[in-house]
């Protein structure tokens, strides 16, 4: 894979996809879209495990990370709206449910649902990692909807057999959306050892 779209939605959680975008090999060719709702939750849930006091940091420290480009959700023109841009996968995390159901609907008002409308007409690997809990029956068949176009579904459920700290836990979850992405990515699997008895 050579290129990659990331969206950052504005769920619970975004600091999966936060930790998600510094877990990528360097050398791939990243796109980084934080929706407003992200961004606020950013400033909510205080992510003090990036050293940022505040948003203008974190945006910084995304920065440094090596073939990332950072893109306003507002810039429709941007090259990721469009079909003629090739890039073999996207993945939003977290997607929360107002992100979900625009993408089920075809809604294409933000450059995070316009990218990933694209990949759906283009047939080219799209995930979504819904954090919301309990599910609706809305969101239930919007996720439903997605999963017969292709889309693959992958909220963040934790493997407990993957270890004890919620690091080690958050490890497994990225591990599973690399997978899912065909990305390479070592992180611990099922084993023998790892047998419920």
């Amino acid at each position: 894979m050579k290129r990659l779209i990331i969206g950052i939605s504005g769920a619970s959680g975004v600091e999966l996809g936060l930790k998600f975008l510094h877990f990528l090999p360097q050398e791939l060719e990243k796109y980084c879209v934080l929706t407003l709702g992200a961004k606020r939750a950013i400033a909510a849930e205080n992510h003090a495990s990036h050293q940022s006091q505040n948003l203008q940091d974190l945006m910084r420290d995304l920065q440094e990370i090596p073939n990332l480009t950072l893109l306003e959700d507002t810039d429709l023109g941007a090259n990721i709206a469009s079909g003629s841009f090739v890039c073999e996968a996207m993945a939003v995390i977290p997607c929360s449910q107002n992100t979900l159901a625009k993408i089920s609907c075809g809604i294409c008002d933000t450059l995070l649902t316009r990218a990933a409308s694209v990949m759906i007409k283009e047939n080219r690997k799209l995930l979504l990692a819904p954090r919301e809990m309990p599910l609706s029956a809305i969101v239930l068949e919007n996720m439903l909807k997605l999963s017969r176009l292709g889309v693959t579904i992958a909220p963040p459920i934790f493997g407990y057999y993957a270890g004890k700290s919620l690091e080690e836990l958050e490890r497994f979850l990225i591990g599973k959306w690399c997978d899912s992405l065909q990305i390479p990515y070592d992180y611990p699997r099922w084993s023998q050892k790892a047998r419920l008895h």
